[in-house]
């Protein structure tokens, strides 16, 4: 049996879907490969000093500036004429909202990196605060469900049609719940000649509030719903989508998350549960998850 690259001794909670998304990204990538992570829960829990759970070369970068530093990395292996993976691992806040210009500049300057955003849909770290990719309605600690209010306003900021719209010309949305999958769209997205990006559905169980066992029946919930559609665009156009034979309604997957508990008890509940559906709805058609 092969090493894992990422060893036991890290701390994240128990049920995080972090720490498997990450074993699966490593375990396609294979050892000749450099990571850079910026601030977050993947660095606090992997890298306690003196300790790392690393078993391939590690960089931890400031929570803005992962991409550049990981561009830096792939021009200096270039002129060194050195052959590595070089990969950006972080999650959705430094991705979608402190990190957003880094991410931009290395795809507008075509760098060779993959970056792999853990999707946990808040600042888990710092104590579940919204970020750019928290859903429609989840409860957050800086969108607290209450008398006035339903939980987060705002949907969900389209990193991936970002990344398509800056010509990156590999990028794939993938979930912890569907580990072949996710490890063929690493191991595609490291043979492009350029940048890539895949975000992958990664439940939090600090910030999302569901039982230990049940992360990858909640992970696989969200491609089943609709609400988070399994899908590749290569040079900026839709290739290979996972089917959803019988969609399933949003109810099943909200009623297993704390972070939803309101919309289930309050008044208006129903009426936002409703427009949640209509997200869903509007994936599966978008993208034609149903034949």
């Amino acid at each position: 049996m092969e090493k894992s690259l990422l060893a036991p001794g890290h701390r994240a909670c128990a049920g995080c879907a972090m720490p498997t998304t990450i074993k699966l990204v490593l375990d396609a990538a294979g050892p000749n490969t450099i990571v850079v992570s910026p601030t977050g829960c993947l660095e606090v829990t992997t890298t306690p000093f003196p300790e790392s759970a690393w078993c391939v070369p590690w960089i931890h970068s400031l929570f803005e500036n992962a991409a550049a530093v990981a561009s830096g990395v792939e021009v200096m292996l270039k002129r060194r004429c050195k052959d590595a993976n070089v990969i950006v691992i972080g999650g959705d806040g430094s991705t979608l909202d402190i990190g957003m210009g880094s991410n931009s500049g290395m795809f507008e300057r075509g760098h060779k990196v993959l970056y792999v955003c853990y999707d946990n849909e808040a600042y888990m770290n710092t104590g579940v605060q919204r970020s750019g990719s928290t859903p429609f309605c989840a409860n957050t600690t800086t969108t607290p469900s209450g008398k006035i209010s339903l939980g987060n306003p705002r949907p969900k900021k389209d990193m991936p049609a970002i990344a398509v719209a800056h010509r990156v010309p590999y990028v794939a949305t993938a979930s912890v719940a569907y580990p072949v999958d996710l490890r063929r769209k690493v191991k595609k997205a490291l043979q492009v000649s350029g940048p890539s990006y895949i975000q992958v559905n990664a439940p939090c169980i600090t910030g999302w509030t569901f039982d230990a066992g049940t992360m990858v029946e909640i992970a696989r919930l969200a491609v089943e719903t609709g609400l988070w559609p399994l899908v590749e665009w290569e040079n900026g156009v839709v290739g290979q989508v996972k089917k959803v034979t019988r969609p399933k309604p949003v109810d099943e997957y909200l009623k297993l998350q704390g972070r939803y508990r309101h919309l289930f008890k309050m008044p208006d509940g129903g009426e936002m549960l409703k427009q949640i559906q209509a997200i869903a709805d509007a994936n599966i058609a978008k993208y034609r998850l149903v034949d």
